[in-house]
C-alpha cells in the first residue's frame, strides 16, 4: 500500500484561514452586542426596581426583592379594656381642710406651732399684740363704767320718785340711759368674745392667742415671730384633718370620655412602691383645666396612720369598660411627620399609607381609634421599607 504526502493548496489554506478569521469575529460579535450596531441594549436585563410609586400607591413589582420582606395580615377587632395609666398627687380633703384667720391685725409675739405638726381644736396657735384689740377692751371697759354710772342714777331716781323729789320724766330718762348703756356693755362683751379672748382680762395680758378652729396637721404656714399682720383677711396658715385624703389625677382630654364615676381605680405610689391601694373614682370635675388641657379626677382613701401625705407622687390605673377594638402589633406602625400611620394592601403588592388615631399600647399590641377598618390588610412587618 503506497503513501501519498498530501500537501494542501493554496486555496484550501485560504479556506481554512478564513474560517478561523470569521469565527473570531462572530465570538466578538456576541460578546459586545455587535458592537453596539445590533440595536441598543435591552435596559430590562438588570433587576427589576424594589418600589415604584403610583399618585398615592406604592407598587412592589414582580421580583422585587422587598416582597419576601413584607408581611400583611387583617386587621381584626378584639374586645379591649381602656387601661389608663395617669399621674397624680396626694391632697388633702378641701372638706376636711380649714384655713386660720385672725380676727385682728397685730404683731406676733409667740408663734406655737410648726409646719407640719397637728394640733387639737381649741389649741393655741399663735399670739398677737393688737392695737384693735386694745381698743376693744377699752371700749368695753368704757361700757362698763357707763352702764354701772347708769345703775347708780337709775337707783337714784328711782329712790327719790318714792320720794316725790323726782318727777317721772327724770326716772324715765335715767331708765332709758340705763338700757342703752346696758345694751352697748352687752355688744362690747359679745365682741370681745367673738375675737376669743376674755372680757375679764387684766391690762398686762390683754393679748389676742389664735386657737385651732379644727383638729388636724398644719399644712401650710405664713407668719413667724415678730411678723406683722396688716391684713386680717389673709390666712396665716392652714389646718388638715389627714384622716381621709384625696388622690388627685390629671386625665387627657382625649381620654376623659372613657372614665366615669364610681370606676375602679388602682393607685400607687412612689414612697410605697410595695403597696397598692383599691379605690372608686369619687369625683370627676365638670371643667377642663385651661393651661394643662386636663380633667381632674379623685378617689378618697382613709388615712387613719398618716401615711399618706399631702404632695405625695402617685400613679393612678384605671380599668374600663371592655369596647371593640381593632388591635396590631405595634411594629405596624409607623410615624411620619408627627403622625402615626400604617401601610394598607388595596390591591396585590399594592400599598397605601393611612393615619390612624391609637388608643391603648399594652405589650407588643396597640389598640387603634380609628384611621382602619376590620377586615383591611395591613402590612406589620417590613412597612419601613416602604416608609419614605
Amino acid at each position: 500500500m503506497a503513501i501519498h504526502d498530501h500537501q494542501p493548496s493554496s486555496r484550501g489554506r485560504a479556506f481554512f484561514w478564513g474560517g478561523i478569521g470569521l469565527g473570531l469575529i462572530f465570538l466578538a460579535a456576541l460578546f459586545t452586542h455587535g458592537f453596539g450596531l445590533l440595536g441598543p441594549s435591552v435596559k430590562g436585563g438588570g433587576p427589576p426596581d424594589l418600589m415604584t410609586r403610583q399618585g398615592d400607591k406604592i407598587l412592589v413589582p414582580e421580583g422585587s426583592a422587598l416582597r419576601k420582606r413584607l408581611s400583611v395580615m387583617p386587621a381584626l377587632l378584639e374586645p379591649v379594656s381602656a387601661k389608663l395609666i395617669l399621674p397624680a398627687v396626694v391632697e388633702s380633703d378641701p372638706a376636711r381642710t380649714v384655713a386660720v384667720l385672725p380676727p385682728l391685725g397685730g404683731r406676733v409675739l409667740e408663734l406655737k406651732v410648726a409646719l407640719g405638726e397637728r394640733v387639737v381644736r381649741g389649741q393655741a396657735l399663735a399670739v398677737i399684740d393688737s392695737s384693735d384689740l386694745a381698743q376693744a377692751y377699752d371700749d368695753n371697759d368704757k361700757a362698763a363704767d357707763s352702764a354701772k354710772l347708769n345703775d347708780k342714777i337709775l337707783a337714784r331716781q328711782q329712790e327719790q320718785s318714792k320720794l316725790g323729789t323726782a318727777s317721772d320724766q327724770d326716772l324715765d330718762q335715767a331708765k332709758s340711759n340705763a338700757s342703752q348703756a346696758a345694751a352697748e356693755y352687752s355688744k362690747t362683751q359679745a365682741h370681745l368674745k367673738a375675737l376669743g379672748v376674755s372680757a375679764d382680762a387684766k391690762p398686762g395680758n390683754r393679748l389676742l392667742t389664735v386657737t385651732a378652729p379644727v383638729a388636724g396637721s398644719i399644712t401650710t404656714l405664713s407668719i413667724a415671730p415678730g411678723a406683722i399682720i396688716n391684713d386680717p383677711t389673709q390666712p396665716i396658715m392652714t389646718i388638715a384633718d389627714l384622716s381621709v385624703v384625696w388622690v388627685t389625677a390629671m386625665v387627657a382630654e382625649k381620654d376623659v370620655g372613657a372614665i366615669s364615676k364610681n370606676e375602679d381605680a388602682d393607685v400607687s405610689l412612689a414612697a410605697y412602691p410595695e403597696r397598692v391601694l383599691h379605690g372608686k373614682v369619687l369625683f370627676l370635675s365638670d371643667v377642663i383645666e385651661p393651661d394643662s388641657r386636663r380633667n381632674k379626677l379623685r378617689i378618697a382613701f382613709a388615712n387613719a396612720d398618716h401615711a399618706l401625705k399631702p404632695n405625695m407622687f402617685a400613679t393612678v390605673t384605671l380599668l374600663g369598660v371592655p369596647r371593640s377594638r381593632i388591635v396590631l402589633p405595634s411594629s405596624a406602625l409607623l410615624m411620619n411627620n408627627d403622625r402615626t400611620s400604617v401601610f394598607v394592601a388595596v390591591a396585590p403588592w399594592t400599598f397605601e399609607r393611612r393615619t390612624v388615631d391609637t388608643e391603648l399600647e399594652e405589650g407588643t399590641s396597640v389598640a387603634i381609634r380609628s384611621g382602619i377598618n376590620a377586615g383591611d390588610q395591613i402590612v406589620v412587618k417590613g412597612g419601613i421599607l416602604l416608609n419614605d
